[in-house]
C-alpha cells in the first residue's frame, strides 16, 4: 500500500480571486524636502484642492464616487468620513467644511485593496461554534487562510463548509463583500501590545478579513494555526501566527469564542522569536504545551504555565529521513486520537521539495514518539506543483471527524485543496519507534 493511496484527495482547488476587495487607508507617499520646500504636506496639498471645489462639484464628485464603488463595499460614506476623522491635521488651514466635504476628502485618502489576488494558501481547519441543522454525522466547519496581494502583503480570511459522514467536503461560495474589523484599544488589564478586533454580527463568515493593523505585521499575518481548544468544558479558538513587519518576525497569538470578536496579542519569550509554532488543543498536566521550531530545522516541544510567555523547550524530532534533511516543521497543532496525538509536520528535501507527514506522540507524555511515516504522506503530485512557489505542500492544520482526518493543505504557496484519510488505515502505515527524547 503506498502513502498516496491512504489520501481522498479532493478537487474543491479553492484559488484566489482578485475581484474581492477591501477599502484600506492611501498614504500618499512624502517627497523630500528640497523639493516640496513648502510648510504643507502633500496630505494638506490635496485636502486644499479638494476644498476647493465647489458644493455643486463636491456633490457631483462624491455622486461619481458612489456610482462606481458603493455597491462593492458596505457603508461607503461612513468609511470617508472614519478615514477623514483619522487625520484631523490635514485640515489644520480649513475652519469650515461641509460634512460632503469631509467625506470627499476622505476618498481621495482610501483605495481598494485586492487582498487574495495572488495567493490563496496554508489552511487550517476547525469546528464552527455553531453546529445547528446540520444532518447526522456531518459537522459544519471554518477553514482559515492566507491570503496574499499586492506588494505580498498577506492577510487572514475564512470559509465555511460542511464535511459529510463519509468526509466529502463542501466548502461555502464567499460573498463578493469583503471587509475589515474594528479595532478597539485595549484594556489596563490585556497583555502588552494586544489589540481587540470585532465585526458586526450581519457580516458573513467569509466577508471577514483581519488585514496587518500593527508596525510588526505590516507585511503580513501569515500561515495562522487555529485549534479548538478546550478549557474547563469550554471552547477557545486560538490561533498562532506569524507577523512580519517586512524585516523582522515574531510570533502572535488569536484568541475567539465567535470569530466575531478576537484579540491579537504578541507572544513572549525567546521561542516566540520563531514562526511556526503549534498549540495542543489543551492543557497537559495543568500547563500549555506547544510544537515548535526553535531553530532553523528541527522541532522542539514546550511547556508554559503562562499561555503568552514560551521559553525555550527540549528537543523533539531532527530531520530523519531523505524527504526532511533540509529542515522539518509542523504542519498544525496536534490531533488527539485514542492511540495518542497525531502530529502532522512537513519536511523539505532536495529541489527544496516540501511534503507532510506524521508522526504519532504519546498522550500522556508527548516526548515520547510512538511511531512515524518514514515515507511521507502527502507530496506534490504532477497536477500540484506549479504555482508561485513550486513544488510544496503545506499546512497549518488537521481536525478528527468520526475515523477519519480531514487535512487541507495548499498547493504551490497559491491555492489550497482538501483530502481525508482513514485513521486506521493511516496507523497500520507508520513506523512503530517506541523512541523517548
Amino acid at each position: 500500500m503506498t502513502q498516496s493511496s491512504l489520501l481522498n484527495r479532493q478537487a474543491l482547488y479553492l484559488k484566489p480571486d482578485p475581484t474581492r476587495v477591501i477599502v484600506r487607508p492611501f498614504k500618499p507617499s512624502t517627497e523630500p524636502r528640497h523639493l516640496n520646500p513648502r510648510d504643507k504636506t502633500r496630505a494638506n496639498e490635496i485636502v486644499d484642492r479638494v476644498l476647493s471645489l465647489d458644493p455643486t462639484s463636491t456633490a457631483n464628485q462624491l455622486r461619481d464616487i458612489l456610482a462606481n464603488f458603493d455597491g462593492r463595499h458596505r457603508n461607503l460614506l461612513r468609511q470617508f468620513e472614519a478615514r477623514a476623522d483619522a487625520m484631523e491635521d490635514a485640515f489644520i488651514h480649513h475652519q469650515q467644511f461641509s460634512q460632503q466635504q469631509r467625506q470627499l476628502v476622505g476618498a481621495y485618502f482610501m483605495n481598494e485593496y485586492s487582498f487574495e489576488s495572488a495567493a490563496l494558501f496554508n489552511p487550517s481547519i476547525v469546528p464552527h461554534p455553531d453546529q445547528s441543522d446540520i444532518a447526522e454525522g456531518s459537522r459544519r466547519v471554518i477553514l482559515s487562510l492566507r491570503a496574499v496581494g499586492e506588494g505580498h502583503i498577506s492577510s487572514l480570511t475564512f470559509r465555511s463548509g460542511v464535511i459529510d459522514p463519509e468526509g466529502a467536503v463542501t466548502i461555502d461560495a464567499p460573498t463578493q463583500m469583503a471587509v475589515l474589523p474594528h479595532i478597539h484599544a485595549s484594556d489596563g488589564l490585556a497583555p502588552a501590545g494586544c489589540i481587540g478586533i470585532s465585526f458586526k454580527s450581519e457580516s458573513d463568515l467569509s466577508e471577514r478579513v483581519i488585514f496587518p493593523v500593527t508596525e510588526a505585521q505590516a507585511n503580513g499575518i501569515e500561515d495562522a494555526r487555529f485549534v479548538a481548544f478546550e478549557d474547563d468544558g469550554k471552547t477557545i479558538y486560538f490561533a498562532t501566527y506569524t507577523a512580519y513587519s517586512g524585516s523582522s518576525i515574531r510570533s502572535e497569538l488569536l484568541e475567539t469564542t465567535d470569530f466575531l470578536n478576537l484579540t491579537l496579542t504578541p507572544l513572549r519569550g525567546p521561542a516566540a522569536r520563531n514562526k511556526g509554532m503549534a498549540l495542543f488543543p489543551r492543557r497537559i498536566d495543568g500547563r500549555y504545551a506547544m510544537i515548535a521550531r526553535q531553530d532553523s530545522e528541527n522541532l522542539f516541544l514546550l511547556y508554559s504555565d503562562d499561555l503568552h510567555q514560551w521559553d525555550e523547550g527540549r528537543l523533539l524530532m531532527k530531520p530523519e529521513f531523505a524527504w526532511q534533511f533540509v529542515q522539518i516543521g509542523n504542519c498544525g497543532s496536534p490531533v488527539e486520537i485514542d492511540e495518542g496525538w497525531l502530529l502532522f509536520t512537513h519536511g523539505v528535501g532536495p529541489m527544496r521539495r516540501y511534503a507532510i507527514g506524521v508522526t504519532l506522540l504519546d498522550k500522556h507524555d508527548p516526548s515520547i514518539i510512538l511511531s512515524r511515516t518514514v515515507e511521507p504522506l502527502l507530496q506534490p503530485e504532477p497536477t500540484e506543483r506549479e504555482g508561485y512557489v513550486p513544488n510544496v505542500v503545506y499546512s497549518c492544520g488537521a481536525m478528527r471527524h468520526g475515523d477519519l482526518i480531514a487535512l487541507p493543505y495548499a498547493v504551490s504557496d497559491t491555492y489550497s485543496n482538501f483530502t481525508t484519510v482513514k485513521i486506521s488505515r493511516l496507523l497500520e502505515t507508520m513506523h512503530p519507534t517506541g523512541t523517548a527524547l
